[in-house]
């Protein structure tokens, strides 16, 4: 997969999550009577803007492909001041509930778009566990990867998650490819070498490694975990049934990733090196994309849910921490001054992109 393509399916991905996550920004604001002025795809520069006939929000694209904004009347605070000429449709005079909805509007879009992709998977052909419902006619089962410990002979070979495995020998000696097998041969060929034989998308591919000792398992592996995968096609409203079932499964387990990884950092212990910023995920997203589109599709999904539920993480400039700061106005009863509210989150915003060029630092330092 050339590196083109990869950085175009990584900027299709982005703009698409942006677009779905502004979008229920700005419908929930227009639906709530609420001024929109400004629909942004990417940071400025402007490369083009427009308005609709009779319309009073600009639609504008932007030079930096890497994000996106709605610019919502009052929502910085001076806008909705007393005397405003457009002060009924500000953000701030509007009811606290009207503000939160604004607010999370973009965190919903995200979530029910994860559904929406994961019920697409299901009606194209999504790649499940043959444990994943008994019940189910699944089609093309395949031994296939789906972890590769780092620093494992796997890892040092080149094969990757998603690979399927439709072989492996040792000379003349040839083994078969259910999980049993390729665990046993494996064991029984400690420090020799091996070779496997793999089918990553429409390619056919082989490596050579040698199986190590593993004292977690007490034998020679080649440090990968396997699952028989195999293809569950449904009708449309059955897809849309278990493409909800399958989407909460994942958000709850995104949820205790999430709080377990931030608990860590509260605690001194997080390993930020393991976290993916935009050079690691472009390089999920080539992987992805040499796998085949139902790969991109579920792929598309999880990055979703996890944008999701980030930006409910109440810290300032995310979506949560301006709905905690809609709550404390509601407590005190007046509104935090704008100065200071726009100032918290501006330092919350360089926080974040500090981080995210710290995590792309480690994401180059793993390319070299």
């Amino acid at each position: 997969m050339s590196i083109f393509v990869t950085i175009i399916v990584f900027i299709i991905i982005l703009a698409a999550l942006v677009l779905v996550h502004e979008l229920g920004h700005f419908l929930v604001a227009k639906w709530s009577g609420i001024r929109v002025d400004e629909f942004g795809l990417g940071f400025p520069p402007r490369l083009a803007h427009w308005r609709l006939p009779g319309g009073e929000t600009t639609y504008s694209l932007n030079a930096l492909p890497f994000g996106g904004f709605v610019k919502i009347f009052g929502e910085s605070g001076e806008e909705g001041a007393v005397g405003t000429p457009d002060q009924a449709r500000s953000f701030v005079v509007k009811p606290a509930y009207i503000q939160i909805a604004v607010l999370a509007a973009g965190i919903v879009f995200n979530l029910l778009f994860a559904w929406l992709l994961v019920a697409t998977g299901f009606m194209v052909g999504l790649p499940v566990p043959t444990d994943y419902d008994p019940s189910a006619h699944l089609s093309n089962i395949q031994t296939t990867i789906v972890s590769v410990d780092a620093g494992s002979p796997a890892a040092k070979a080149g094969l990757q998650t998603g690979d399927q495995i439709v072989g492996i020998s040792a000379g003349a000696t040839q083994s078969g490819i259910t999980i049993s097998d390729i665990q046993k041969f494996t064991a029984d060929h400690p420090g020799e070498s091996i070779t496997v034989s793999y089918r990553r998308g429409q390619t056919l591919g082989n490596v050579t490694l040698q199986p190590v000792f593993d004292k977690s398992i007490n034998r020679a592996a080649i440090g990968v975990s396997l699952e028989r995968i195999g293809l569950l096609r449904l009708g449309f409203f059955a897809a849309l049934g278990h493409g909800a079932t399958l989407t909460w499964s994942l958000i709850t387990e995104t949820a205790v990733g999430l709080s377990q990884f931030f608990g860590q950092i509260f605690v001194g212990h997080a390993n930020l090196s393991d976290v993916a910023g935009p050079v690691g995920i472009a390089g999920l997203v080539g992987q992805a994309t040499a796998l085949g589109a139902v790969y991109v599709i579920s792929f598309t999904a999880l990055i979703s849910i996890n944008l999701a539920l980030i930006n409910l993480i109440p810290f300032p400039a995310l979506d949560g921490g301006r709905i905690l700061f809609v709550i404390i106005e509601k407590i005190k009863g007046s509104p935090i001054r704008p100065a200071v509210a726009n100032t918290v989150n501006t330092v919350g915003f360089a926080i974040l992109i500090l981080l995210m060029l710290f995590v792309t630092y480690h994401d180059i330092l793993k390319l070299v």
